[in-house]
């Protein structure tokens, strides 16, 4: 009405000022769901996987080395995520390889849900052999292929080729086994039908060659970022706990990381702080964070043998850590482990709840405390990381 004697010149200067403020702006006009804590605005790849805001966004990663999903399971986990990986085993036993384990539950998650996004995974230090194309990396066979055991490191103290947990040692340092390595990978992503790839272990076996970090922490970038390159722009790459130092050539090249939290250590007080930074700063950077939180209190040698019932218990707190930190692009994963048996299947309707985005960052009570705060559409938070207390308020 106040405009409306204007002429149509003046009109159309107002008009494009107020796009070009527009974007200037550009989180004054994001919606909700995509402001990061502190009000800058997540920009999504096209090939990210879908992401709400309406019940608590889940990541699941499994693997049954014996078997691969029925109907039945295929359809449970896909009614609570859109983004999953396929572990390092999964189908070995009854495909012949895990590549083909792979291959199966792509497939049967695409039909179920074409938009699913699915991960390969490979390690990037250790030489599991449980695809064809690492077959030969076993005490058995390794002497028959001498170009293959080049690609492997040998224990300075023994002369022996290097083992952890009955896996040889990859020699990220010598360039022949990158280009294996970045061929392999991108292989079993085209193989598998895969959607990008989870890779794990990003230090290159440092502990055995501490004198040369520097080299080491250069050429595992140089070779992610070529694995990056090589599988296509629109892959996936995720990297496992790709924001701690020794992965800081990795970062950059990386569209999602991954907050492992094997350990019990890994959930302490000051931990969570800081990685709760470390996903603020993934967000502002377009990145994913997969947020991942064992059960309380166990580890690979803490298990206890009512852990499906000791999850649902523990299971407050774990969610109450991941929504403080939680941002745009954020996932939650919650298991004692890495098999099928460790949590995949279990229903935990605490995470079906309503959600909503959150209303800002969160906040903590004392400067120097550790409780913490934070509102959501549907639910408030509070939880003290010292005496790991909590109460989700849900409305």
């Amino acid at each position: 009405m106040f405009y409306s004697g204007l002429p149509r010149f003046v009109l159309l200067l107002l008009a494009a000022s107020s796009v070009v403020t527009a974007e200037d702006s550009p989180s004054s006009q994001a919606p909700s769901s995509l402001l990061n804590s502190d009000g800058s605005r997540f920009v999504p790849k096209d090939f990210y996987p879908k992401f709400s805001w309406e019940t608590t966004p889940r990541y699941f990663m499994f693997g049954d080395k014996n078997r691969v999903l029925s109907p039945e399971q295929v359809r449970f986990i896909a009614e609570q995520t859109d983004f999953l990986c396929i572990e390092k085993s999964h189908g070995m036993e009854q495909l012949g390889t895990a590549e083909l384990g792979a291959k199966h539950e792509a497939a049967a998650f695409k039909k179920v849900k074409p938009d699913m996004k699915v991960l390969f995974y490979f390690n990037a230090a250790y030489a599991w052999p449980y695809t064809s194309y690492n077959h030969d990396f076993t005490r058995e066979r390794i002497e028959a292929h001498p170009e293959l055991k080049e690609f492997l490191i040998v224990h300075p103290t023994t002369g022996k080729l290097a083992d952890r947990y009955g896996a040889f040692c990859y020699d990220v340092l010598n360039p022949d086994f990158r280009e294996w390595w970045v061929e392999t990978v991108a292989k079993g992503v085209r193989d598998t039908g895969c959607d990008g790839a989870f890779i794990d272990q990003m230090h290159g076996s440092v502990t055995l060659r501490k004198e040369k970090g520097a080299e080491i922490e250069k050429a595992m970038g140089e070779m992610m970022s070529a694995l990056k390159q090589r599988m296509g722009a629109d892959k996936l790459l995720l990297a496992n706990n790709a924001y701690s130092d020794d992965a800081k050539y990795v970062y950059p090249v990386s569209d999602a990381v991954m907050f492992e939290n094997y350990a019990t250590v890994k959930s302490s007080k000051e931990s969570l702080l800081a990685e709760w930074g470390h996903m603020l700063r993934n967000a502002k950077d377009g990145k994913i964070s997969v947020f991942r939180l064992g059960v309380e209190g166990t580890g690979r040698r803490n298990l206890k043998p009512n852990m499906p019932e000791l999850s649902q218990e523990k299971a407050e707190f774990a969610l109450a850590c991941y929504l403080i930190g939680a941002q745009p692009y954020s996932y939650f994963m919650y298991s004692w482990g890495w098999k099928l048996s460790s949590g995949a299947l279990v229903d935990y309707s605490l995470f079906k709840k309503p959600l909503g985005p959150p209303k800002g960052a969160y906040q903590r009570t004392t400067p120097n405390g550790w409780e913490f705060t934070r509102e959501f559409e549907h639910a408030s938070v509070w939880v003290n990381t010292e005496t790991r207390d909590v109460k989700i308020t849900w409305r």
